[in-house]
């Protein structure tokens, strides 16, 4: 029992060992063309795919914004809209009480008129937070005379399919690498959570990143998820849109300046003031948000509301923010999944078995990353491991594990084959000269001498059986033995085949009944033998000295034997009929079962029964055709 585990585990080794290089190779490629970056693109679109599928999310009420639209333009006759108006908005917001107000509109110009009295505003109220772009290029200063406090940058990186999915909270200052300097979404935050009790603190698991109330933000590093390299100077976040087509409440400048709006919805809120037109051109490109107002596109200042709305849900309601593995986590990942689709090309036997185990590993494989994302965050490999599975699963291991199981099994099969042959090269051979020297030997009726050459007789029968399945085993060359001792060659034609085995076998002298045959017929008519293997050529033959030996031992009192195969309505029929005794057991013999494979195997019939008044018939029909 231990030998054959140990036997089957070096043949499971061996199988490995053949058929996995071809998966490996492939696993080793994917993963070097995602280590040079060449996967970034198609890991972006599926993150963008799995956000937009989480289900909806309620509106974030602590982010209201004002957005100046097309028909606040109309409505005041002037763009850019003059500073008076806007400073006018800013009075009145202040009114209602918010905790933060962001201005998401450069005003390092003055649109007159107005332009003192917006910077009086702005001076005078210290919650109201101006903007600037610091990095090239297109650097455009802060409103004038504003403290440090009160300015945010608004630049945001896009990534190389022109989308936005990152979110630069602080950064050095590039004209000053002493300087650190916060953007409008983490200035506003700050503000927020600091008139809530919460100040802002540096990681303590990372201190390269900031925390509130204990709680550390995920800062995208140089191998971040799909990221390959991606410029790490400062604190950048990956955007978790809140997927909702209006994820926050939305009023127009003619709305609060005409006192539509109720004073509740802005205290104690973040307020963001900017352009919610085309006009503007401020917009932005993103995949991951559903039903957009514009479709692949959102405003610039709701970006920067999902920016503060995200860090907030994850401070106050532990909505998870996106985070990935470390390297060593993310390639141990695609390494399990690199081989899983090699087992699957071992396990399965076949074809479609295959494509439906693949099939069921991809929806596993992006159900895995779906709850991943959307239950805890994380961001983890999924579109190198869906390549995998494309080339090894449905190509490479699974066709290699599949030939050289196959190429196995042919093997089996030709052992098994071998065994049959030798078990009928001796049952027609020496089995027969064994029982006529036994049965003589019991009736004592020949001398003692003739005794002794059957059995030497089957001595040399037994020898030459050895000597013949070394020589098969040593050649390329397709042959059969006969009990008789002849050895024929299969690449002959199957009706020359047949007349030496008729002749050969009817000339043996240790059957009994051949000794009282007087007539002997045979007719072998031609055939087109193309889609003939040489295996079942050789079964063939071996049907027909199996029906002729079976007239040598059974059929007592026979006098005439006829042997033919005859080609009539696109049907062979190979027969052999005597006039013995005819049937003498209704038992189902090891011949006539491997007759009725032989039958099948054909597409063809075999039958064998008595004739009347005697006599019996063994035949085999098939149609010479291809068989698929």
């Amino acid at each position: 029992m231990q030998r054959r585990i140990w036997n089957r585990i070096r043949q499971e080794l061996g199988l490995w060992s053949q058929a996995a290089p071809p998966g490996i190779m492939v696993l080793v490629v994917v993963i070097l063309i995602r280590i040079a970056g060449g996967m970034q693109s198609l890991e972006w679109m599926l993150l963008d795919t799995m956000l937009r599928l989480r289900p909806i999310e309620k509106i974030d009420d602590r982010v209201v914004i004002v957005g100046i639209d097309e028909q606040d333009i109309q409505w005041v006759g002037q763009y850019p809209v003059p500073d008076e108006k806007i400073a006018e908005l800013l009075t009145k917001l202040e009114t209602y009480q918010p905790l933060a107000i962001g201005l998401d509109i450069f005003k390092n110009v003055p649109v007159e008129p107005g332009g003192e009295q917006l910077q009086q505003v702005l001076q005078k109220n210290r919650n109201i937070i101006g903007i600037e772009k610091i990095l090239s290029p297109g650097e455009t200063p802060p409103p004038q005379n504003l403290p440090p406090d009160q300015i945010g940058f608004v630049d945001l990186a896009n990534d190389e399919d022109g989308k936005n999915r990152r979110y630069l909270l602080y950064t050095s200052n590039p004209k000053n690498l002493t300087e650190d300097k916060y953007s409008l979404a983490l200035t506003l935050i700050i503000k927020y959570f600091k008139k809530k009790g919460i100040n802002i603190n540096s990681g303590i698991n990372d201190p390269n990143t900031i925390m509130f109330n204990r709680v550390e933000l995920p800062r995208i590093t140089k191998n971040f998820g799909g990221y390959v390299n991606v410029d790490d100077g400062g604190l950048s976040i990956l955007m978790n849109f809140r997927n909702n087509s209006q994820p926050f409440i939305v009023v127009s400048l003619q709305d609060v300046l005409n006192n539509k709006v109720d004073e509740n919805l802005l205290r104690d809120r973040i307020v963001l003031v900017g352009n919610r037109n085309m006009s503007a051109g401020d917009l932005f490109y993103t995949s991951a948000v559903q039903k957009l107002e514009l479709r692949g596109v959102i405003y610039g200042i709701d970006y920067h509301a999902h920016v503060i709305s995200q860090v907030l849900s994850t401070i106050i309601d532990g909505r998870p923010m996106l985070h990935s593995w470390v390297d060593i986590g993310e390639y141990s990942w695609i390494f399990i999944w690199g081989f899983l689709p090699m087992v699957i090309g071992r396990l399965t036997q076949s074809v479609w078995e295959n494509l439906l185990s693949v099939a069921v590993a991809v929806l596993c494989l992006f159900g895995c990353g779906y709850v991943m994302l959307w239950v805890w965050g994380i961001w983890i490999p999924i579109a190198p491991n869906l390549l995998i599975l494309a080339l090894n699963g449905l190509g490479l291991s699974a066709f290699a594990f599949y030939q050289h199981d196959r190429f196995l099994r042919s093997q089996i099969s030709e052992r098994q084959n071998t065994i049959h042959h030798t078990f009928t090269i001796i049952h027609n051979g020496p089995l027969q000269t064994l029982a006529y020297g036994l049965k003589h030997l019991r009736a004592q009726d020949i001398p003692y001498e003739q005794l002794v050459g059957q059995f030497e007789k089957l001595d040399r029968e037994i020898r030459e059986i050895g000597e013949f399945l070394k020589l098969e085993a040593l050649t390329k060359e397709e042959s059969l033995r006969l009990g008789s001792g002849l050895i024929l060659e299969l690449n002959r034609p199957l009706h020359d085949l047949l007349y030496e085995v008729y002749s050969s076998t009817l000339e043996r002298q240790d059957f009994e009944n051949f000794k009282t045959l007087k007539v002997k017929i045979r007719n072998f008519e031609p055939m087109d033998d193309k889609y003939l293997t040489q295996e079942e050529k050789r079964r063939i033959c071996l049907f027909l000295e199996e029906a002729l030996c079976n007239v040598g031992k059974h059929a007592q009192g026979v006098k005439r034997v006829q042997a033919s195969g005859i080609y009539s309505v696109n049907k062979y029929k190979l027969s052999v009929k005597d006039n013995g005794s005819g049937i003498q057991s209704k038992s189902e013999s090891k011949g006539t079962r491997n007759s009725k494979i032989l039958a099948k195997q054909l597409g063809g019939e075999f039958r064998r029964e008595s004739l009347s008044p005697r006599g019996t018939i063994c035949e085999l029909s098939w149609t010479p055709m291809r068989r698929f």
